[in-house]
């Protein structure tokens, strides 16, 4: 059941754009009729069954769409220099479906820099806050969405202190995995089946 599920939700994570591996082993479980489970599978084993879909049934068209987020991710993250941006999630391990959105770690001295750099260029967004971790300490962030170029933007913003910090989206979770402009460059110059397996910074 425990592989059933993976596969399933690796299906889902390629075809119908969910990024968030939790929601998609808990749909599938659902699907396979096994919502109660205790065998659900790590995001890892997901992640092994994610990037075998992609390879036998987008074979073609998802590298291709995988360098050009990456082009785009590093746009983005030149325009937004200023604030020390990391790319993480799908586009930098080179998982990202057709619905992926690049997803930029920045570290500004405060918030409202972000913000007020977004309006002057006249560019919308929407704003929230999400938890992330440092090791075991809990985390508030802003996190702001935006359209770039055609292609949803997700900017988490951390405090300056938190950039040499190992950060998780949850308490149990992997330490993200993340890389700075000269890292996402060499990854566009490289191709789309290179990937980065490790944090580390810039």
């Amino acid at each position: 059941m425990r592989a059933r599920i993976a596969a399933a939700a690796a299906r889902l994570m390629a075809e119908d754009g969910i990024n968030d591996f939790a929601l998609a082993k808990k749909k599938a479980a659902r699907g396979l009729g096994a919502a109660h489970t205790e065998a659900l599978p790590g995001n890892d084993e997901i992640e092994a069954e994610l990037r075998a879909y992609l390879a036998l049934y987008q074979a073609e068209e998802h590298p291709e769409r995988v360098a050009e987020l990456r082009g785009l991710a590093l746009a983005a993250m030149r325009a937004l220099e200023r604030f020390n941006p990391y790319l993480t999630g799908a586009v930098l391990t080179g998982t990202a479906g057709p619905y992926a959105e690049i997803e930029l770690q920045l570290f500004p001295e405060s918030t409202k820099e972000v913000e007020l750099f977004l309006i002057d260029r006249h560019l919308a967004y929407e704003a929230s806050d999400e938890r992330r971790y440092s090791g075991d300490r809990a985390r508030a962030v802003a996190v702001i969405a935006l359209d770039w170029q055609g292609v949803p933007l997700r900017l988490s913003v951390f405090d300056p202190r938190d950039e040499r910090s190992a950060l998780k989206t949850t308490l149990a979770g992997r330490v993200t995995v993340r890389a700075g402009i000269a890292q996402v460059r060499a990854l566009v110059d490289s191709g789309p089946e290179e990937s980065a397996d490790e944090t580390r910074p810039a």
